[in-house]
């Protein structure tokens, strides 16, 4: 409105300056007056219009102060409406939580009490922040912080966000795959990981659909949905993980619910797609299961308010089916060792699995780092009426990164777990052949990573697993054996990967199994959709 009245302002000023003009030419006195009279009315014309502008300004100056009814808005930016947060619409200023995943560290922008903070691990570039949880359910399988892009500023590490008011959630899609050569005609039984390689030709044993997110200022989120395809190109689906953790508890303590993977050592919390390797440890792939040691349970985390990291983990499963392998798990047609199974239904604390762990980091210097942690698992099997296994376990993890480092490399990182288990193998159902025994098997892998470029990693790992011989079975998971097994990965980006491994397998002889070596190689590669947020160190 303002502009239409300057508007008319200038016209009629223009117009009274031109009748002016006129009115200075020599004319007839009729005429002159009649100039006069035009020059006069247009004159009071100006002073009206003016006035008008004077009441608007007034008018206007009143209604934006604080007090007033109305206040006119400025028009949005339209660069921030085209730029919203991947993590939520919040701004850090006004968020009640983390609006970036906080499966490992709180975040430091929210209004929210911080969690206490342990020391950083410079070593790995990466700050373990106030609750490194074991669900590492959510990261890019490069061990570097590089970061591509592609167009003018287009940054690939932004994840796929959905958000709705306060809360939000990210989207990611990882498809790894392998092309698998082997002197072995049954490579099923010669890998022991459900994700490894399972036939000669190519395999997809690991398509992985995550979400994760905040749910509200006190809970955040996890599912992970995994496909898979067998030897005849039939898919699998299951649900590896889907849980509910906590972000704001006092004393440094959190809880998780839901089904998870146990935190037992180091590379069962993982993931395929963060494994150093294109196949699962022999000792855990025989002692955890194939699938790991994972199950519906609820976990409660501790850290101790200590100089270093020291955390205190407790959990407790059903420990029931293939995910509770040596634990209440009916095996195969009903037969486990040789036994044939109970499948009882829980008949007290005892028959759940109990999970404890204790984990310490400790930073050498500004370029070093170790990490040591115990684990144990506890509970009943069903080879027996009381049938019970007992797994323990030790882990090691060092690693060495330059001062210098670009993106993360050079590095060296070493990592060992050690397990032993006691197994009750009982009479089975019917108190009948074979006859109980008592199982004392142990083994361990060792591996030793070097990233000599930046992208470039070569590896090399050794497994061993010794299973105390049985005349009572000849189950070949209770083979004793040990591989030796290098590779060399290529990161294109954080996004992608492609993997050379060679394998060279040795079978010992049992009472029932003849003993024999096998050489297998995989070429393994994986792309990524969104991005991962940050896995626990």
């Amino acid at each position: 409105m303002n502009r239409f009245i300057l508007i008319g302002a200038i016209t009629t000023a223009f117009g009274v300056a031109k009748a002016q003009e006129a009115a200075s030419r020599p004319t007839s006195s009729p005429e002159m007056s009649e100039l006069r009279e035009q020059v006069k009315a247009l004159t009071e014309t100006v002073k009206s219009l003016q006035q008008q502008v004077k009441d608007q300004q007034t008018t206007i100056n009143r209604l934006n102060q604080p007090n007033g009814e109305l206040a006119e808005s400025p028009e949005p930016s339209p660069i921030a409406a085209a730029s919203p947060s991947p993590s939520g619409p919040a701004s850090p200023a006004t968020s009640k939580f983390p609006t970036e995943d906080s499966s490992v560290v709180s975040s430091a922008t929210t209004s929210a009490p911080p969690a206490p903070q342990s020391p950083d691990v410079n070593a790995n570039g990466t700050a373990i922040g106030g609750f490194p949880t074991t669900d590492t359910s959510v990261v890019s399988s490069a061990p570097t912080e590089t970061t591509s892009s592609t167009g003018a500023g287009a940054s690939l590490t932004h994840p796929i966000g959905i958000s709705s008011g306060k809360n939000y959630m990210n989207i990611s899609f990882d498809g790894l795959f392998a092309l698998a050569g082997s002197s072995a005609k049954d490579l099923d039984h010669i890998e022991v990981g459900d994700h490894d390689p399972m036939q000669r030709g190519f395999n997809a044993r690991n398509i992985e659909l995550a979400f994760d997110g905040a749910v509200d200022p006190y809970f955040e989120g996890f599912a992970n949905i995994v496909f898979k395809l067998d030897n005849d190109n039939n898919t699998d689906v299951e649900v590896e993980e889907a849980f509910l953790q906590t972000t704001s508890l006092p004393f440094n303590l959190q809880l998780k619910g839901g089904q998870f993977f146990a935190a037992f050592g180091r590379i069962n919390p993982t993931h395929p797609h963060t494994w150093d390797f294109a196949d699962y440890p022999i000792v855990a792939g025989r002692f955890l299961g194939p699938d790991g040691l994972r199950g519906i349970g609820t976990q409660i985390s501790w850290i101790a308010p200590l100089p270093w990291y020291s955390q205190l983990i407790l959990g407790v499963q059903n420990g029931r089916g293939e995910t509770g392998y040596s634990f209440r798990n009916p095996g195969d047609d009903g037969i486990f060792y040789g036994r044939r199974t109970t499948d009882r239904e829980v008949r007290g604390l005892e028959d759940f699995v109990w999970i404890p762990r204790w984990e310490n980091s400790v930073d050498l210097s500004p370029t070093q780092v170790v990490l040591a942690g115990v684990s144990g698992a506890f509970g009943s099997n069903e080879t027996g009426g009381n049938s019970r296994s007992q797994i323990y376990g030790g882990d090691l993890l060092y690693k060495w990164k330059s001062a210098k480092a670009e993106g993360g490399f050079p590095f060296v990182k070493w990592q060992t777990e050690f397990m032993y288990r006691r197994f009750d193998a009982g009479r089975g159902i019917n108190e009948s052949f074979p006859v109980a025994e008592t199982f004392h098997d142990w083994g361990l892998y060792s591996q030793v990573l070097w990233g000599f470029k930046k992208g470039w990693v070569a590896g090399i790992r050794g497994d061993y697993y010794d299973a105390q011989d049985s005349r009572f079975t000849d189950d070949i998971d209770r083979q004793s054996r040990s591989r030796i097994s290098a590779n060399l990965t290529w990161y294109p980006t954080e996004f992608s990967k492609i993997r050379l491994q060679y394998n060279h397998d040795f079978l010992d002889e049992t009472f029932f199994l003849a003993g024999r070596d096998v050489d297998s190689v995989f070429l393994q590669f994986e792309f990524i959709l969104g991005a991962h947020g940050a896995h626990k160190f």
